[in-house]
């Protein structure tokens, strides 16, 4: 079943790189009691995820904040390394949180898996942005094709919020 606005996200583990090296991080302390604005890409560093998608995010991060959104959040079907050396690349800091989801539990939890094996891929997770209230959808904008970055956006997301 694919999640749909009104529905509350599934409590799991996501991995972030913490001081001490890879930790847990539960989903609903990323969700509970804020305003997130959440998006997903396929993978880290691929084109559209490192060139489109992510620096929008960065870009209207201000706007984002102004209108309410407490965090910015992304994940991605990568390990908790590769996620790290994406948000040093990107210079991102403290204005994402980068939320790993290599083994694709949130992805399949939710319904917004992609089954990209035949170009090599693997099973990632679809291109998306949602607004969440306290663990609940309230957007949710899918992309219908994976190389796009439009409806997921930061701009869309902010006209939504």
């Amino acid at each position: 079943m694919t999640i749909k606005v009104g529905d509350r996200l599934p409590d799991v583990k996501f991995k972030i790189m913490g001081s001490d090296g890879p930790a847990d991080l539960a989903s609903s302390d990323v969700f509970k009691g804020k305003k997130v604005a959440f998006f997903a890409v396929p993978g880290a560093f691929t084109p559209t995820c490192h060139r489109n998608h992510l620096p929008g995010y960065l870009e209207h991060a201000a706007a984002l904040h102004a209108k309410g959104v407490d965090t910015i959040a992304v994940t991605a079907v990568n390990d908790v390394f590769v996620m790290n050396e994406w948000k040093k690349a990107t210079g991102a800091g403290d204005k994402i949180v980068f939320l790993a989801d290599g083994a694709a539990v949130f992805a399949k939890a939710i319904g917004l898996d992609l089954d990209a094996t035949v170009p090599g891929l693997g099973i990632r997770s679809k291109r998306y942005a949602m607004l969440v209230d306290d663990g609940v959808v309230k957007v949710l904008n899918v992309e219908d094709v994976p190389s796009k970055a439009d409806a997921s956006s930061a701009v869309a997301l902010l006209k939504e919020i």
